[in-house]
C-alpha cells in the first residue's frame, strides 16, 4: 500500500507475487493466465476496506447500510464495511456488490439513504391519512 498526496491510497503486489494468488486447497494460481489481461491491474486505488466477520446468530447487523465506519491506513480514513459470513453465502458476489455500491456513493448516490427517505415519506403520508380519518370519524 502506497500513499499519494493529498490523501489517496494505492495497492500493488510485490514483483515476485505479481498476478499470483493463493487459494487454500488449490495452491498458487496465476490470475493473468486464468482470466486474461482484463482481470489484472498493476495498481489499484483503495476506496474501501472490507472486514469479513464470522456470522453470529442474534447479533444486530446493519440491515440498511446507513452505519458508516472507517479504517485508517497510512493516516487516511477509508470507508469500512463489516460483512458477516457463514457457509453458503457467495462472498465473491457480496464483495463485488459492496465495491459497486461504494463507487455509486462516491458518485453521490446512496441507495440506503434514498430508501430511508422513501420510507420516511411513506410513513408520514400514512400517518397523515390515518390522522385525518380519525378526525373525520370523530366529526360524524
Amino acid at each position: 500500500v502506497r500513499k499519494k498526496l493529498p490523501a489517496v491510497l494505492f495497492g500493488e503486489g510485490m514483483d515476485l507475487l505479481h498476478y499470483h494468488m493463493e487459494i487454500r486447497g488449490l495452491g498458487i494460481i496465476n490470475i493473468k493466465h486464468l482470466f486474461g489481461v482484463a482481470a489484472i491491474r498493476e495498481r489499484k486505488k483503495i476506496d474501501l476496506a472490507l472486514e469479513l466477520v464470522q456470522w453470529e446468530d442474534g447479533h444486530d447487523y446493519d440491515r440498511l447500510g446507513l452505519e458508516e465506519e472507517t479504517h485508517t491506513i497510512l493516516d487516511i480514513a477509508v470507508p469500512l464495511l463489516k460483512i458477516p459470513v457463514r457457509p453458503g453465502r457467495n462472498i465473491t458476489s457480496i464483495v463485488e456488490v459492496a465495491a459497486r455500491n461504494q463507487l455509486l456513493k462516491e458518485m453521490g448516490y446512496n441507495s440506503a439513504v434514498e430508501f430511508q427517505d422513501r420510507l420516511e415519506k411513506r410513513m408520514a403520508e400514512t400517518a397523515w391519512l390515518h390522522a385525518h380519518r380519525i378526525i373525520g370519524d370523530n366529526l360524524e
